[in-house]
């Protein structure tokens, strides 16, 4: 790895530290990732930097995991096998917080890569060693398929099929709503191997390349313009049956351990990312105080809040990454950071539309057209993933124990 050399002494140079020191010590990590990211001017690039378009956005956000990679930074907490550099979840969520305290985004394929990178390295090794080191330094990024026209938070009735032949699957159907789809360069699908009566017994995990004959792409355009969704259609694609992650008809296992750092490692980046965030909007705000705005009663108490907001989610991400970390399983619980997150951005994007007030509105800048974007964005946080409603009966019936409701 290359960095401008710390003056600070208590700062550990990576420049002349083992690799395997910076693995195994979290906090000679942290501070030598701190020193790099305070010192490298061509970092500035990144920092207020805004897209008119997502393809731009994530085209560049892969362009900045490639210094990271060549740095060596986004690969601790990930497997040598698989391009990384040792470590567990504990180096990716100090990543993550570093990147944020120092003013730069998190780049947004990262947000798939924690949902559909463990599973992928848990369940399909070989899979993890030849694809995982693209991903890592951003030349290529992963689309999650999971929902369907009629098959949203109830993932046991989806229908997209999958039927054996040979050494193969031929894939039919379709998926909705799928992350990253409209610029993915492969997919991680569940799919049906089983009868439609067999519901989460009849699933399994696949991974096939975006291009693949047969597939079709088309995206989906949110309410801002972005493209960070899509439908797929499946007309017969073969794929190869070595390309399943895990074992046929374990899939609904597969996604079942995927959730758990979609519910944990997300919302630690979502609420990192919001930190900054905040940070942004205050900054903001001041200035135009400076020039002689006014600001509605109660902003200064609904800053607090929202901030409130962020430290009950960080305490509670960061205490299931630690957990992911000692290699436990995070069960339904981890339902209560899902809701917690949802709370946290649909908050914070209400906040910064209401400072902002006909700004927000009329604006023509690229910050402003930023935030009015998020706030699009932020509309779909009690559904993304699995609904606010979804969650809490979860947490009801599997955490807390409450009685079921009357029919």
């Amino acid at each position: 790895m290359t960095t401008t050399t710390a003056t600070d002494p208590t700062v550990v140079d990576p420049t002349v530290v083992d690799p395997a020191v910076l693995r195994d010590d979290l906090d000679a990590y942290a501070r030598a990732l701190r020193a790099w990211l305070a010192s490298e001017p061509a970092l500035d690039q990144w920092r207020g930097r805004h897209y008119p378009n997502t393809e731009e956005r994530i085209a560049d956000h892969g362009r900045f995991m490639g210094v990271l990679f060549r740095a060596g930074w986004n690969r601790y907490g990930w497997p040598e096998s698989a391009g990384g550099l040792g470590g567990d979840e504990r180096h990716r969520a100090i990543f993550y917080d570093a990147l944020s305290a120092a003013g730069l985004p998190i780049p947004a394929p990262h947000l798939m890569l924690e949902t559909l990178g463990p599973p992928v390295v848990h369940f399909a090794p070989e899979l993890a060693t030849a694809y995982l080191p693209a991903y890592l330094r951003g030349d290529e990024w992963w689309g999650q398929g999971f929902s369907e026209p009629e098959a949203g938070s109830d993932l046991a009735s989806l229908r997209c099929r999958a039927r054996r032949e040979g050494d193969t699957y031929i894939l039919s159907g379709s998926k909705l709503w799928t992350s990253h789809g409209a610029t993915s360069s492969r997919l991680v699908c569940l799919v049906r191997t089983g009868t439609p009566e067999s519901r989460h017994r009849g699933l399994s995990m696949i991974f096939l390349d975006a291009d693949t004959p047969g597939v079709t792409i088309r995206p989906i355009a949110l309410a801002s313009g972005e493209n960070e969704l899509a439908e797929v259609f499946f007309d017969d694609a073969v794929v190869p049956a070595s390309n399943l992650v895990g074992a046929e008809g374990k899939g609904w296992a597969v996604a079942m351990y995927l959730l758990q750092w979609e519910r944990a490692m997300y919302a630690w980046i979502c609420a990192a990312d919001a930190l900054r965030r905040l940070r942004d909007l205050r900054g903001q705000v001041a200035t135009r105080l400076a020039a002689g705005a006014r600001l509605p009663d109660g902003s200064a108490a609904r800053l607090g809040t929202v901030y409130e907001q962020i430290i009950a989610l960080r305490s509670r991400s960061a205490a299931t990454v630690r957990r992911l970390a000692a290699g436990d399983t995070v069960g339904p619980e981890a339902s209560v950071d899902k809701v917690l997150l949802a709370t946290v951005e649909i908050a914070l994007f209400d906040l910064a539309r209401d400072l902002l007030g006909t700004e927000f509105v009329l604006g023509a800048t690229d910050e402003v057209a930023a935030w009015r974007n998020e706030w699009w964005f932020s509309r779909s946080a009690t559904i993304l993933g699995g609904s606010a409603e979804v969650q809490r009966t979860i947490i009801a019936d599997h955490v807390l124990g409450l009685p079921k409701e009357a029919k």
